[in-house]
């Protein structure tokens, strides 16, 4: 069974409507023999609980535990729904999956019991934590409670975030009602937590006795002191909040990454749940916390005019996002609104903040109500001028030309709308290097062709070819217009599902690639947009850089200086500041273009050092270097490090944690100095790490994008931004030398690309061992400089050197060009 035939088979499965009830998904887990479940927290809540379970699994992770985490709906890929350690369960384990239960399935369909699509991902979730081992696992509850697919396990921990009117032909006509149905996800062993008061709590505690209330300082219906309190402080810049959690006998002070009071509150929850299930102390519930980044959730993707995506899709949550909106200052609200037909939208309308103006949309699903309807909608509740479109895309594009600098665009009503609009920052279409047949074929497989696509198609791939990840109704347009242009275009064989993203292949000429850009400038869809992304990713018609970087005109040498008594490959030979600034200076001469001072090793094995220690061994060599014909980075994973090496001269940082610290982007932005964001599973490195990846380079640039994003919105630009694909950090040898084949394919993320390969073990597959690595380093250098990159670093400036001139002197990146 191939990837699209088991998703196909996943998604197929949405025509058995939703069925309350546990039975079916525990005959399904019964039937699948899991040996050792792990530990469960479950979370409910008509708001705020993915939010929260995403919190939960965040600060857990920071203990050091192996978390899985289980949401819904997914933006792009059903994958999405179930991660462990924040990664999407690999498309081999769908697979294999599918072919495990499909005959179950078909046996119960064909006597009228066929699990639903979400009892059916409920099951694959438990299957995969399971079989990965986790310690805990987070579970988001679907629908209610006492009959949702999820209690078919026994929760250690569980919540029930907020409880509000909503799936009343289910769960009942009351907010009591509703609380007693969400109350059974109490565990046996441990309170309820909670966010919520008055009834609902009144009922909550009717039904799951012993209960933890978490609440605001004056928020408190339920007559009595809340036994977690916590206090929002409100913005702390753009994109975060402060807020302080207290409880009976532990306190934590923190940010979190999305804003609003309410989500004070689910972090409160949070903490509570993580406390119940593991060692916690204050530092890992605030770091956790601050790193618990939750896409959708008042997510601030722009500043100027501001614009924030929220899913809020019940007039609940339309009223808490409308508190938050207040927060800020702005001249006009521009609103683009979605929603599902069987939401109350009017009551979204009426407890929303009154737009100046209004775009209605369609996000491409079938319960989503009709543009024009919901603006009739929003014209009866006041609005200013209300417009409508038949795409998101279309809608935020027409907002966004009108909106002014000090303006708020505001785009909700549904995480279908948010998870569409989103698309526009996150879209990644990246171009392929296709030398032959076979990886014209690999090319076209990878994109779940099926495989008489594959065959058709696979002569014709070898020009330029392009792989994007587009909605179906898109994919579908550029098939035609790639064709009339008479170039090609294979899309993925996943079935027409309606809110499936689809992989397409186009293959063409780069005056093809042209053409088409200038066709779809004024199309709908969000095609204009998409005309902008692969004009980027094909580099055509790229406007020159504004700013003056050593990368920007060919392949940089960043020299590695470690000034550490431990280095795996120097031997701290360079930790006296006299020894390290000679070695600068050498190296200069030899050409290096950046000195790269690292002050902690990230050997595996190594230990962490306190950040005090750490600044006592770089400052004083930065000091004494910053003035040399060289940029001078910092390679630390500690944003106080960071701070302290700017300050003393340094400018660039070099974060092999990829933004582990959540300050370390705050600190790159406020300095505007360039941060080079790594693709890492651990570091220091754990050795023998089992980390599954199905294609490894778009695996890295797909998990890179989040952290891309979150630099860009802390204020950086992408020019600023280097990737770092991580070679030797929770990849086998094979996977590092796929990373540096591919280097090229990396540029998919508009930023410069670092490789960092330099006497690294992976050379031991072309059989060099330790000590005996200065060669193949020069030739992976010459290669890396060959497929694109923007920076090589290495501990051998002057060989290393050689090869990127003697490549320059070929005449350049035979990438570019026609």
């Amino acid at each position: 069974m191939e990837y699209h035939e088991a998703a196909n088979f996943l998604y197929d499965l949405r025509r058995f409507g939703p069925r309350p009830g546990t039975e079916s998904t525990a005959d399904l887990l019964d039937h699948l023999d899991i040996a050792d479940p792990p530990r469960f927290v479950q979370i409910a809540g008509s708001n705020g609980k993915g939010s929260t379970a995403r919190m939960v699994e965040s600060v857990l992770r920071e203990t050091g535990l192996s978390v899985g985490l289980y949401t819904s709906p997914h933006f792009e890929d059903l994958r999405e729904r179930v991660r462990v350690d924040g990664r999407k369960v690999p498309r081999t384990a769908v697979v294999e999956f599918a072919e495990t239960v499909r005959p179950y399935v078909t046996d119960r369909a064909a006597n009228g019991e066929s699990p639903t699509f979400f009892e059916t991902m409920t099951a694959l979730a438990v299957w995969q934590f399971a079989r990965r081992d986790v310690d805990v696992a987070v579970l988001e509850v679907g629908i209610g409670g006492r009959l949702d697919a999820t209690s078919a396990i026994d929760p250690v921990a569980s919540a029930v975030t907020t409880v509000a009117l909503e799936h009343t032909s289910v769960l009942g006509d009351t907010v009591e009602e509703i609380a007693r149905d969400k109350a059974h996800v109490a565990p046996d062993d441990a309170p309820l937590v909670t966010g919520t008061s008055g009834d609902a709590l009144d009922a909550l505690r009717d039904v799951a006795g012993d209960v933890v209330t978490v609440g605001g300082v004056d928020a408190n219906d339920s007559g009595g002191d809340t036994d977690v309190t916590v206090s929002y402080q409100g913005r702390a810049n753009h994109t975060e909040a402060g807020i302080t959690i207290d409880g009976s006998d532990w306190r934590v002070e923190t940010r979190i990454p999305t804003l609003g009071a309410y989500q004070a509150t689910n972090a409160g929850i949070a903490s509570v749940l993580a406390r119940q299930v593991a060692d916690v102390d204050e530092t890992d519930l605030a770091r956790g916390l601050r790193n618990a980044h939750w896409p959708g959730r008042f997510e601030v993707m722009n500043e100027s005019p501001l614009v924030v995506l929220d899913g809020a899709h019940n007039p609940d949550a339309c009223e808490r996002l409308a508190a938050t909106v207040d927060e800020f200052d702005y001249d006009d609200l521009h609103l683009v609104f979605g929603g599902m037909h069987d939401k109350d939208l009017r009551g979204m309308a009426a407890a929303l903040p009154t737009p100046d103006t209004v775009t209605t949309c369609q996000p491409t699903l079938d319960r989503a109500e009709d543009e024009d309807v919901l603006a009739t909608v929003f014209e009866r509740a006041g609005a200013g001028e209300v417009h409508s479109r038949n795409s998101v895309a279309g809608a935020l594009e027409r907002t966004l030309k009108q909106a002014d600098g000090n303006d708020f665009v505001l785009v909700t009503g549904s995480l279908f709308v948010v998870a569409e609009a989103r698309s526009r920052w996150t879209s990644t279409p990246i171009p392929k290097t296709v030398r032959d047949i076979d990886d014209a074929r690999e090319t076209l497989e990878g994109a779940d062709v099926t495989p008489p696509g594959v065959w058709r198609m696979r002569g014709k791939g070898v020009h330029r070819v392009l792989k994007v990840r587009v909605q179906r109704r898109q994919a579908q347009y550029l098939k035609e217009e790639m064709l009339s242009l008479g170039g090609e275009c294979a899309i993925s064989g996943l079935n027409e599902q309606e809110d499936v993203v689809v992989d397409a292949v186009l293959m063409g000429t780069l005056a093809q690639f042209k053409r088409l850009a200038e066709k779809l400038a004024d199309q709908p869809y969000g095609l204009s947009v998409f005309a902008d992304q692969l004009r980027d990713a094909l580099d055509i018609e790229t406007p020159p850089l504004e700013r003056e970087y050593p990368w920007n005109d060919g392949t940089a040498v960043m020299g590695i200086l470690n000034v550490t008594p431990d280095s795996f490959h120097d031997g701290g030979e360079y930790n006296r500041v006299d020894a390290a600034v000679e070695r600068a200076e050498e190296m200069v001469t030899d050409g290096a273009d950046i000195i790269d001072v690292g002050g902690e090793s990230t050997r595996p094995g190594a230990d962490r050092i306190p950040a005090d220690a750490e600044i006592d061994r770089v400052v004083p060599v930065i000091e004494s270097i910053r003035d040399l014909d060289a940029m001078v980075s910092i390679d630390t994973r500690k944003a106080a490090v960071a701070e302290a090496a700017l300050s003393a001269g340094a400018d660039i940082i070099n974060d092999v944690s990829g933004l582990d610290d959540p300050e370390m982007r705050f600190v790159a932005a406020d300095h505007d100095a360039p941060l080079v964001v790594m693709h890492s599973i651990d570091a220091p490195v754990v050795p023998d790490r089992d980390v599954t990846y199905d294609d490894v380079v778009e695996d890295v640039i797909t998990q890179l994008r989040e952290r891309v994003l979150l630099a860009e919105k802390a204020g950086l630009d992408r020019d600023q931004i280097v990737v770092d694909p991580g070679l030797g950090f929770g990849k086998s040898a094979a996977e590092n030398f796929e990373l540096l084949d591919r280097t090229d394919e990396l540029h998919a993320l508009d930023c410069p690309v670092l490789i960092g390969h330099s006497h690294k073990s992976m050379f031991e597959r072309a059989g060099y061992e330790h000590g005996d690595r200065l060669d193949p380093t020069i030739a992976a250098t010459a290669l890396a400089a060959e497929r694109g990159a923007d920076i090589v670093r290495v501990h051998d400036v002057e060989e290393n050197a050689a090869a990127v001139r003697v490549h320059e002197a070929l005449g350049g990146d035979p990438y570019d060009g026609e």
